[in-house]
């Protein structure tokens, strides 16, 4: 786990993150004045990306869809009939 000064942070930030997100490095420590104050970490997570239309194609959509839709407004408005 390396240590960097805040300087050498701002002028390699871009060599710094590929190392993290690489695992070249697990975390990356960022000093002020020879004192630890932030560390460069992955993002552990995948980051989701635009899912908008992710299932166009895969099926297709009756056209009575909407036939019943007074009848679910009625139940979920408490009035069975």
């Amino acid at each position: 786990m390396p240590t960097v000064n805040m300087l050498e942070a701002k002028s390699t930030l871009s060599r710094l993150v590929e190392a993290v997100e690489t695992g070249a490095e697990a975390r990356i420590i960022i000093a002020r004045n020879g004192r630890p104050a932030a560390q460069l970490v992955p993002i552990t997570q995948p980051v989701s990306g635009k899912r908008i239309g992710v299932a166009k194609g895969k099926f297709i959509v009756p056209d009575d869809i909407d036939a019943d839709n007074a009848a679910v407004e009625r139940i979920f408005a408490g009035s069975i009939e």
